[in-house]
């Protein structure tokens, strides 16, 4: 019988900072979402490279404040675990200049609802939960290194100093820390190398939980070395062991194009771990990131791609996400049944205003995305249409806008420089089909009126400015999302956007 084989990664598209549990034969995700809301994507899967969302873990826009952060700021790297029926979720929300929370919930359930977060400390970053065999509770987090804080046993609050277990191996941004104890042993998990080209995976161990911790001879024991490989920039992994023995690590990589642009973001790749004899794991061997790898020993549970949204139910699928707090009463699946109502707001989405834009991630390299529009626009300024949106410094917006009359413009903005690129006069602006077309670097961007003749508007052959490197900015850490918006540029002024369905394709 032939091995059944997968190819990474196994979430593609904005999936960075995985962290992952097994419950029985259940396996449990969580990824980074910034300034995305809701917060903490929460996945499920049966046999480790098949995933399917089964919620976030923020779900009340009051608990968390998204509305006026800066881009890539917001839930960082969230870890999940499980305890006694009890799944913990904790996560640092970065905050304004330098503040920053490190919050934990809790829930009986992986899918929620989960507890109001709960403020653990205000330094560091990259919080998870070690509990201990005596079941102590405990908080590692990252920040120059490892550091251990006790926590009381409902994990609402820190208990006495805390203690610095580990620096790291010496390279930059020492984050991301987990324990694993496993024959004797404390292991703490390290990230390195800042999260770019260089990013890596060191571990250390100790005998006691305190330390000291000897560094593992073969570090880094992941990072890709090959600067010619299609994987790069592997590093922040944690390991699971499965029902049948066997262990493996999630971590985030990034598949760039056009150079070193991971238009895609950092996405989640999966890794065989193999123990020594002298108590210490590699991971794939030694080899690094691995295109195709053999699969885990569990039976094969695919789940079907999420493409066709018509917007016939009453909650929105989850795969959606707003950029930041939506306005409640910005978007509706009831006033009009059938359709997502999307209402302008007054900031257009070159600002950290917006509250009019939804998104779902972008994960193929070669896509297509088409939608269909219904909108009406009788004031300068006022516009809506389809978005690819890597924020609010670099975007390509296709949309219906009234500017001296109906017109269906092609708008870039590349490094927080906007552009007017090309433009064609409609006779009206009720009914409209949009479409994208990707092919790697390159983007093209159809109109149509009946959704079968489609007109090309325009192409960026370039566009691989929608990523963390096109930003020309150090603290961009997303991926590019697909979806729509509308705007009016007027506080005095809202209009309703109908979206009938989008449709994402892609080359399977």
């Amino acid at each position: 019988m032939t091995a059944r084989t997968y190819s990474n990664p196994v979430l593609p598209g904005f999936h960075p900072d995985p962290s992952i549990v097994r419950v029985g034969e259940d396996y449990y995700m969580v990824n980074s979402t910034f300034q995305y809301f809701p917060a903490i994507v929460i996945s499920h899967s049966r046999d480790l490279v098949n995933w399917e969302y089964i919620g976030h873990a923020i779900t009340n826009s009051e608990d968390i404040p998204l509305f006026d952060l800066p881009d890539s700021y917001g839930i960082w790297a969230p870890d999940i675990s499980y305890h006694d029926g009890t799944f913990t979720i904790m996560a640092t929300l970065r905050l304004h200049g330098s503040g920053r929370h490190n919050i934990v919930m809790t829930s009986d359930k992986p899918e929620g609802p989960y507890s109001k977060p709960v403020i653990i400390n205000e330094e560091g970053l990259d919080p998870s939960l070690f509990i201990d065999d005596d079941g102590s509770r405990y908080m590692i987090y990252g920040g120059g290194g490892a550091k251990l804080q006790k926590l009381n046993e409902p994990m609402t609050a820190a208990e006495g100093e805390p203690v610095f277990l580990w620096p790291g191996t010496g390279k930059a941004s020492p984050e991301g820390p987990h324990i694993l104890k496993k024959d004797g042993y404390y292991y703490i998990i390290l990230a390195e190398g800042g999260t770019e080209y260089g990013h890596c995976v060191t571990v250390a161990r100790s005998r006691t939980l305190t330390g000291p911790y000897e560094s593992c001879p073969h570090n880094p024991v992941h990072t890709q070395s090959d600067p010619t490989a299609p994987i790069q920039r592997a590093g922040h992994g944690k390991l699971v062991q499965t029902q049948h023995g066997e262990w493996w690590m999630v971590h985030l990589a990034g598949r760039p194009v056009g150079g070193n642009y991971s238009v895609l973001g950092r996405e989640t790749c999966l890794e065989p771990v193999q123990w020594t004899a002298d108590g210490w794991f590699r991971v794939n061997e030694g080899k690094g990131p691995s295109n195709v790898q053999t699969a885990p020993l569990l039976e094969e549970h695919p789940y079907p791609f999420a493409g066709f949204d018509d917007f016939n139910d009453d909650k929105l699928p989850l795969h959606w996400q707003f950029v930041r707090n939506p306005d409640p009463t910005g978007w509706s699946l009831i006033e009009r049944p059938g359709y997502l109502r999307l209402w302008s707001g007054a900031s257009d989405i070159d600002s950290i205003a917006a509250q009019n834009v939804m998104v779902r991630r972008e994960q193929h390299h070669v896509y297509e995305a088409s939608m269909k529009l219904e909108f009406h626009p009788e004031v300068d300024g006022e516009q809506a249409g389809l978005v690819c949106y890597y924020d609010t410094r670099c975007f390509v917006k296709l949309c219906v806008m009234y500017d001296n009359g109906i017109k269906i413009k092609l708008i870039e903005r590349r490094a927080s420089i906007t552009k007017d690129l090309k433009e064609a006069d409609l006779a009206d602006g009720e009914e409209l089909y949009l479409k994208v077309a990707v092919q790697r670097e390159a983007r093209s961007f159809y109109y149509s009126r009946d959704g079968r003749t489609w007109g090309l508007l325009g192409t960026i052959p370039d566009a691989v400015f929608l990523s963390d490197e096109g930003t020309m900015e150090k603290k961009a850490f997303t991926g590019t999302m697909v979806g729509f918006y509308t705007s009016s540029g007027s506080s005095d002024r809202r209009i309703a956007a109908d979206v009938d369905w989008f449709r994402y394709e892609f080359e399977k």
